[in-house]
């Protein structure tokens, strides 16, 4: 122990020094900025930096790691608390609540409390580490096989089950997510060894659907049944009244039958997406935005090709000089498709004339020479062999052969005659021939062509590429034509929007006022916020904000900063409600809606949600008495046997559970009496 007590009063005073002490400053920073960059873990930055500590001492190098890693852990709780995005895996539990209390206007708190808890947790750790760490050495030495193989066992036990609650959930929302047309991830399927089938039946009167039936030739049924299968190897097949349909049309109409809100959908009144979405359907802007997202499909594609025709343009003019001489150039050689064959056959006859014409004139004695000539000898048989055809009948067979051989060589001698006459070895002609055939070479070994075909070619591709930079300025201009049209086009659609918007927004915050009032905000400011943009983006030229307040005094600020955790579920309830009227749907799940409220609003908040079942089909996933006693059916989840199950509850058992659900497991004669009250009985 006084060992361990003198290395470290040791390393103490070493880290002590100056350049130890800049070394931990500098390390905890840097390390600070890794762990608020999501993706970047301490291990990682440690990692990346180990090469910085090479030209370090041995303690330096150590103790500026040691500030990185540190840094990091606590860095990522600045993410966390912030943006909802833990830096590194340590912070994942600080996106919780820190990012809550973000949203509550409390960001310096959680971070004062992360700094502090980050301190205290670091020196209690190291203390530990200095003491046990040779203990824990000794015990992880006589691990083995078996040991690690339970202590993985274990672990796996407690993940399932924290997890083993939200199961059922699990199948129940992957079997809808399915049955809408959903991408197979295989986790809904409890067998991967058989079919799985997922089957639902949707009422559709009143629904007004019968138009999206037509439009993909499907025959529409006021009881609508809808059916996905996935083979073990994964392929899907589904089905509209037994009729099969692609899974992009299973999603089309799956998001007019069904909207489910989970637990965690709150968050998404942070995406401007959702709240200009949420505008548009109040604001019925349905056709208009496919107008208008048709021609923003045009202005996007007319900037890409007027980006394209002035790259072009400028990478031409750029090798214009080029460009021009290389077609002068090739245009000047009067280049003609065979040329060279026709240059080195010449060549050759003129190079070797002498040779040629004594050839020939040698030819031409042997054959015509007067009396020793081939010609005459043969003449000369063919009268013999004539002269004695009477008595020998075959001469006259020989004479007629020889006939032929005779015609032949006249002629060959007659052609010999004529190429000596053209034969002419003209020095002029053979230089002139010489010098073209270098041209051509000299132009194929320039342009790396293999033939005058292509030199031909090459020319032409120059003289084209020539040309459209000649016209490129008139393209240009038809293009940017183009381009302001589409432009004003889109910015008169986009006004139109606007129009819409600001109309419909009156009655938008009206709705959602009234509705927070019945949930226990009366005084609650909502506004909704139209701001242009600096141009049309895909769903218009507005930026849309939902500004919030609870406490009328304050200046309202986006509802996603501001709301707390009760406030927003509020909230989404209210738009929820409103959206579910305007879109008709018929059915809509809640699941666990009515986080972070109680009492008298849980009350409120259960009333709202029965009073949309008069037009709907809604299922409320709750674990409050007061929400559950306005449902008409009540279903309750429970595990029994290692095997979880659902039930529907008969009119006693639903007493029996609302009284479970106000007392806990000890059910009173009190918590009876208040659950006859909630459900009026």
């Amino acid at each position: 122990m006084l060992g361990t007590l003198s290395l470290m009063g040791g390393g103490f005073l070493s880290a002590l020094t100056p350049i130890n002490i800049l070394a931990i400053v500098a390390g905890t920073t840097i390390g600070i900025v890794i762990g608020c960059l999501p993706g970047l873990s301490a291990a990682m930055g440690v990692a990346l930096l180990l090469p910085m500590t090479f030209s370090m001492g041995a303690s330096t190098g150590l103790i500026i790691l040691g500030a990185i890693y540190c840094g990091a852990i606590f860095g990522g709780s600045i993410s966390a608390i912030l943006i909802h995005t833990p830096g590194t895996p340590a912070s994942a539990a600080t996106a919780i609540e820190g990012y809550q209390m973000t949203l509550q206007g409390k960001a310096g708190k959680a971070l004062g409390t992360a700094c502090i808890a980050s301190f205290f947790g670091g020196l209690l750790s190291c203390i530990s580490l200095y003491f046990f760490a040779p203990i824990l050495a000794q015990l992880a030495m006589k691990f083995g096989s078996p040991e690690y193989f339970w202590l993985s066992i274990f672990g796996l036990t407690i993940i399932a089950g924290v997890a083993s609650k939200s199961l059922l959930k699990g199948l129940i929302s992957g079997a809808l997510g399915l049955l809408l047309g959903a991408k197979n991830d295989g986790q809904a399927m409890k067998d991967a060894t058989r079919n799985c089938t997922v089957e639902g039946t949707f009422d559709l009167a009143g629904s007004s659907l019968e138009a999206f039936f037509a439009e993909n030739d499907l025959d529409y049924a006021p009881e609508t049944t809808l059916t996905r299968m996935i083979t073990p190897a994964g392929k899907s097949r589904a089905f509209v009244n037994d009729v099969p349909v692609q899974l992009a049309q299973l999603r089309e109409l799956g998001a007019r039958l069904l909207d489910i809100h989970s637990q965690h959908q709150n968050l998404i009144l942070s995406s401007e997406e959702f709240r200009t979405s949420a505008l548009d359907t109040v604001a019925a802007n349905g056709e208009l935005l496919t107008q208008y997202a048709a021609q923003y499909a045009r202005l996007t594609e007319l900037r890409r090709r007027l980006a394209a025709l002035r790259e072009e343009a400028a990478n031409g003019r750029r090798d214009e000089e080029w460009l021009r001489f290389q077609t002068e150039e090739l245009t000047s050689a009067n280049l003609r498709p065979g040329e060279q064959a026709e240059l080195e056959e010449e060549l050759a006859v003129l190079e070797n004339a002498d040779r040629i014409g004594e050839a020939l004139t040698s030819l031409r004695n042997a054959l015509d020479a007067d009396e020793t000539g081939v010609l005459a000898q043969l003449k000369n048989s063919e009268n013999e062999l004539n002269h004695i055809r009477s008595h020998y009948p075959a001469a006259g067979e020989y004479a007629g052969r020889l006939r032929s051989v005779l015609e032949e060589l006249k002629d060959i001698n007659g052609s010999a005659a004529a190429a000596c006459e053209r034969l002419d070895a003209d020095p002029e002609r053979l230089a002139k021939c010489s010098a073209r055939l270098d041209t051509l070479i000299a132009l194929q070994q320039k342009h790396r062509a293999a033939d005058e075909a292509e030199l031909i070619a090459l020319r032409d591709r120059c003289a084209a590429q020539l040309a459209a930079i000649v016209h490129s300025d008139e393209e240009i201009a038809q293009a940017e034509a183009a381009l302001s049209e589409a432009a004003e086009k889109i910015a008169t659609l986009a006004d139109r929007l606007h129009k819409t918007r600001e109309k419909a927004a009156a009655g938008f915050e009206k709705h959602i006022l009234s509705t927070l009032a019945r949930l226990g905000m009366p005084e609650t400011v909502f506004r909704i916020a139209l701001t242009p943009l600096a141009e049309p983006g895909r769903t218009g030229r507005d930026s849309v904000q939902f500004l919030f307040t609870a406490n009328p005094r304050m200046t309202p600020q986006p509802v996603e900063r501001i709301a707390s955790g009760g406030e927003l579920s509020r909230v989404m309830l209210a738009l929820k409600a409103l959206l579910a009227e305007r879109m008709q749907l018929p059915t809509i799940i809640f699941d666990e809606i009515d986080t972070g409220v109680s009492g008298r609003i849980a009350d409120a908040m259960g009333e709202i949600i029965a009073s949309l079942s008069a037009s709907m089909q809604v299922v409320d996933i709750t674990h409050l008495p007061q929400v559950a006693s306005k449902g008409t059916a009540h279903f309750v989840v429970y595990k029994r046997g290692g095997r979880t199950d659902i039930t529907r509850l008969g009119d006693e058992e639903r007493v029996t559970e609302i009284a479970k659900m106000l007392s806990g497991s000890e059910i009173t004669d009190a918590a009876v009496a208040q659950a006859r009250i909630l459900l009026g009985k």
